[in-house]
């Protein structure tokens, strides 16, 4: 039962994500700057999930230990996020919302296999095998099908 609500929130969150892409092009085309679209969104993102994380940290008793990971991973995960949210705002108006969710997951998928056979940043090592390569060939080729056709 777990992993079928686990499947369900990637699915809502990826349908977010996909309303996401409209939302934040409107406000960039309504800011008359796509960037600054990316800045609001990240902002106003930033306000929840700080105040849930202290939330959360207050309610389970459990301090946030800011001195354990590498100064470096503080702002990694934002930059690469600010790239794709700044990519989907500039791309939503020009190819459309499916397109850039297509390529998105492509560009995730193919990711996620080049990071799931190093092992990265701790990450338990899987294989490339036959049958991760098909999926992600039909996901790429449903990807440009989506874009073209």
């Amino acid at each position: 039962m777990d992993s079928v609500l686990w499947a369900l929130m990637g699915v809502v969150a990826g349908a977010c994500i996909a309303a996401q892409a409209p939302i934040n092009a409107y406000l960039g085309r309504a800011l008359e700057v796509p960037v600054a679209a990316a800045a609001v969104s990240f902002l106003a993102g930033g306000v929840v999930l700080w105040a849930l994380a202290f939330f959360f940290s207050h309610w389970s008793g459990t301090p946030i230990n800011f001195g354990a990971p590498a100064p470096w991973t503080f702002v990694a995960g934002g930059l690469l996020g600010a790239f794709y949210v700044f990519s989907n705002i500039t791309l939503t108006p020009m190819i459309g919302a499916a397109a850039v969710m297509a390529l998105s997951v492509a560009g995730q998928l193919l990711g996620g296999l080049f990071l799931d056979k190093i092992g990265f940043m701790g990450m338990a090592v899987r294989e490339i095998s036959m049958g991760r390569l098909a999926g992600a060939a039909l996901l790429v080729i449903g990807a440009v099908m989506i874009r073209v056709l």
